[in-house]
C-alpha cells in the first residue's frame, strides 16, 4: 500500500513539475514579430480599415499565451493570403471600448468583418488552413 501511495505521489509531482517548467518557458516567450501585411489597429485606425473589404481581426494581449501561439499562425495566412482580404491585430488591453462593443469575453477571439459588418466569429487558436478557407469563402 505504501508502495504505491509513492509511485502516485511521485507521478504526481513530477506531473505538476512539468505544468509549471512548460508556464514559466511559455509565459517568458517573447511575442513574434508580425508580418508586415497585418494591419495593427487601434481605437483611431479601426472602424476605417474594417470598413471595407473582408478583414479578419484578431482581439489579443500580450500575457495571453494561446495569443501567443496564434501568432505564427496568423503571420503564416497573412504572407499567403490571395485577394483583397487583410488580417488585423487589435490589442484588447489599449483599445477596450472597441472589445467591449463587440463583446469579445475570451482571447484569442477572431472577428471576420465584410465591408464593417460582423460575417464570423472564432475563438481560441485555429488552423492556417481554417483561416485561409474562412477567407476565401468571403
Amino acid at each position: 500500500m505504501n508502495t504505491t501511495l509513492i509511485i502516485v505521489f511521485a507521478g504526481l509531482a513530477i506531473f505538476i513539475y512539468y505544468i509549471y517548467y512548460n508556464y514559466k518557458k511559455m509565459k517568458n516567450t517573447p511575442l513574434e514579430a508580425d508580418n508586415d501585411k497585418i494591419l495593427h489597429l487601434n481605437v483611431t485606425n479601426f472602424q476605417k480599415e474594417v470598413s471595407k473589404g473582408v478583414v479578419l481581426v484578431d482581439f489579443w494581449a500580450d500575457w495571453c499565451m494561446p495569443c501567443k501561439l496564434l501568432a505564427p499562425i496568423l503571420n503564416e495566412t497573412a504572407a499567403e493570403i490571395k485577394g483583397d482580404a487583410r488580417i488585423g491585430k487589435l490589442n484588447v488591453e489599449e483599445c477596450q471600448i472597441i472589445a467591449s462593443k463587440y463583446t469579445v469575453r475570451s482571447i484569442p477571439t477572431m472577428i471576420l468583418f465584410k465591408n464593417g459588418k460582423e460575417i464570423d466569429r472564432f475563438v481560441g487558436v485555429k488552423q492556417k488552413d481554417f483561416l485561409l478557407k474562412k477567407l476565401s469563402e468571403n
